[in-house]
């Protein structure tokens, strides 16, 4: 790391060409988005699931694969626990106890010696799912308006408020659109659910603050170089924060990576959302949000 001791690398005037990056990406994760649709998890589309209970430990991907013709589509199925006990949740058409016996039945004839016991079902309403998605929406939004306000009333300046608001709407868009490119590439679950709306929550969480403590040195800088170039401040400025950046980004990557390799089928998407939000994050506090407002500033007029 003594490369980032006194690093001078020239951010601003690279912001072109991160702009044709990010725009180019943003508008494809659009096009995704739109067309191949996002990929709701039961608790945005209802449906209806099941804790299973095997004598002797089973592997996810077998039940799963058991599971897919009797219910007409592939379950989400995660270990609930010990390695003998799943979740399986699905949103096969049919009254629960037609499911279940259809569920029953696939796994007693694959599953043959390996006696089960179904220790519990719920029914996940249409409309409960559809309030949750709502208020998963509002609460996105709502993340939103706050930081703004709270940004606006840190540094006092909008342009401040408007770049940091635009790097999250562009770190969360980018992360949505390679969750639904890759839901039928990965063989694991990157289905919307509550699971991952928290990922995206912590995302912006991680974003903000990467973006927050680049802001703070633009402020502090600002009343230092008073005769420096604006652009040129907001460089060294980058430059000042750059070693805090990419060893707290590594450190946190580290420890995400651990858990999307250890923390079992339940956590791999969340874990995988984290992993490229990080690096998404990281660039658009580098690249996205800093030099929007060194172009907001440039052009604001003068009172």
């Amino acid at each position: 790391m003594r490369w980032f001791e006194t690093p001078t690398f020239d951010f601003i005037s690279t912001h072109k060409k991160a702009y044709i990056v990010s725009g180019l990406l943003f508008v494809a994760s659009l096009v995704v988005i739109f067309t191949k649709g996002l990929q709701y998890g039961i608790d945005f589309r209802g449906g209806k699931e099941f804790v299973v209970s095997f004598d002797t430990p089973v592997e996810v991907a077998d039940v799963r694969s058991s599971l897919t013709e009797p219910l007409g589509g592939v379950p989400e199925v995660k270990f609930f626990g010990a390695d003998t006990d799943v979740l399986i949740r699905t949103d096969a058409d049919g009254e629960m106890n037609e499911v279940q016996n259809a569920l029953s039945s696939a796994l007693s004839t694959s599953f043959e010696g390996n006696e089960f016991e179904i220790l519990s079902n719920y029914l996940v309403s249409a409309r409960f799912a559809e309030d949750l998605k709502v208020g998963a929406l509002n609460s996105v939004i709502f993340a939103v308006i706050v930081i703004f306000i709270y940004i606006l009333i840190r540094f006092r300046y909008w342009y401040y408020s408007l770049g940091a608001v635009v790097a999250l709407i562009h770190d969360v868009v980018i992360v949505l659109g390679l969750f639904t490119l890759l839901s039928d590439l990965v063989p694991f679950s990157l289905q919307i659910d509550q699971t991952i709306i928290a990922a995206f929550l912590t995302i912006v969480g991680y974003s903000l603050n990467d973006t927050v403590v680049v802001f703070d040195r633009i402020r502090e800088n600002s009343s230092v170089y008073k005769t420096m170039d604006y652009p040129a401040m907001v460089n060294r400025s980058l430059n000042d924060t750059l070693s805090r950046t990419v060893i707290t980004s590594l450190t946190t990557l580290f420890v995400v990576a651990i858990l999307f390799v250890f923390g079992g089928e339940v956590l791999k998407g969340f874990s995988f959302a984290l992993l490229i939000g990080i690096i998404i994050g990281t660039y658009s506090s580098l690249f996205i949000a800093s030099a929007m407002i060194v172009e907001l500033k440039m052009r604001k007029k003068p009172a």
